[in-house]
């Protein structure tokens, strides 16, 4: 496959939701945490509104059965933005929206919870805005060389 037979697609779609949360570390005393996260470290929590962008990525050779994301030829689509829509509902606003994510949503820190509904390989990033100056990016994990 030579590069120029090659086509990259990238898709991409935001929802905003808003939730609150504590800043708070169990392993530093009420005035420690207090002292270094200040008014996020209020005991009822505080409230975003976050912005959450998804970005879908595929390389497409026309060639394999392997390639992802391939541009239909009949709709000229990527991927249908109303089944990217319906993802983002079950993995962001259902379980996100309106909720503290503290205490409603415990897997909140340990679960990209769009990779388990999208297929396998489009994931290229995660934005999470949580103000306009507090930009969170996620692109996956990599190995660390030491």
């Amino acid at each position: 496959m030579s590069p120029r037979s090659a086509r990259l697609a990238r898709l991409s779609r935001s929802v905003t939701f808003s939730a609150c949360h504590r800043l708070h570390s169990k392993s530093l005393s009420d005035e420690e945490n207090l002292k270094l996260f200040g008014k996020c470290n209020n005991p009822n929590g505080h409230g975003h509104n976050y912005k959450v962008q998804i970005f879908l990525s595929g390389l497409c050779c026309h060639q394999c059965p392997l390639c992802f994301l391939q541009i239909d030829p009949v709709s000229g689509m990527v991927m249908n933005l109303t089944d990217l829509k319906e993802y983002m509902q079950a993995a962001i606003m259902e379980p996100l929206d309106h909720k503290n994510l503290d205490k409603d949503v415990p897997y909140f820190s340990e679960v990209v919870s769009l990779q388990k509904l999208l297929p396998q390989g489009v994931l290229y990033k995660v934005e999470v805005h949580e103000t306009e100056q507090n930009v969170v990016v996620y692109k996956g994990e990599e190995a660390i060389v030491k």
